[in-house]
């Protein structure tokens, strides 16, 4: 079972996605939080897999709560999903920088909800379509801090880059697998060996670091 907390300060809001979450035969809604203070609070409690989590939120915005719960530092973060009706460019980018793992408009589908849940608790990143390239080419350079080890110099062997490439083109790991026709658990093997070799915390990152560096078609463009 996927255990998910909800964090957002509308009721209906918040009941809706309890609701079509709950019906999902592998997620349970374990808490609720109309509030950032909460959120953080239950989020340590409880320990879901994942967060659901709003930005604008009374007390405490979602961003905040997210760094609490997800940002660096975190000893032991846990996986969170912003969901806001607020399409600008500015959040997707503090919402990743607070160490978010994905990113969804409230104008999803709700299978596009329970989608990126699933997403997220698997390990993978998950931005909205529309705001991707858009968001990584604006922001991807200021994401980071500093360059990781080895920034400026190829420290990835051919495959591994070519995973690279494909992760920052939005593929999930089944997706990658076909494309290369190789199993889905050596895709995973090459993520994995991706995320050491660049110090990367998770493919939110590997997204960004692709885009930093050159390595997609719309980065040299």
């Amino acid at each position: 079972m996927i255990r998910v907390l909800v964090c957002d300060d509308q009721a209906l809001v918040r009941t809706g996605f309890v609701t079509i979450l709950d019906a999902q035969p592998d997620v349970e809604v374990v808490g609720e939080a109309g509030d950032g203070i909460g959120a953080v609070e239950l989020g340590r409690r409880l320990r879901p897999d994942v967060v659901v989590m709003d930005i604008r939120m009374p007390g405490l915005d979602g961003i905040e709560a997210t760094r609490r719960l997800a940002g660096p530092g975190v000893a032991e973060p846990v996986k969170t999903l912003v969901v806001t009706t607020f399409n600008l460019d500015e959040y997707v980018y503090q919402a990743l920088r607070a160490g978010a793992s994905g990113f969804l408009l409230k104008d999803a589908t709700p299978q596009q909800l329970v989608a990126g849940v699933r997403t997220v608790a698997g390990g993978e990143a998950l931005l909205a379509p529309a705001v991707t390239r858009r968001l990584i080419g604006r922001y991807g350079s200021r994401v980071r801090p500093a360059d990781p080890p080895g920034a400026g110099k190829i420290v990835l062997a051919p495959r591994e880059l070519e995973v690279l490439r494909l992760i920052a083109a939005g593929l999930s790991n089944a997706e990658i697998a076909a494309a290369l026709v190789i199993s889905a658990e050596t895709v995973k093997t090459y993520v994995s060996r991706i995320l050491t070799k660049l110090d990367l915390r998770d493919r939110v990152q590997a997204v960004v670091y692709a885009y930093r560096n050159g390595l997609t078609d719309e980065a040299a463009g």
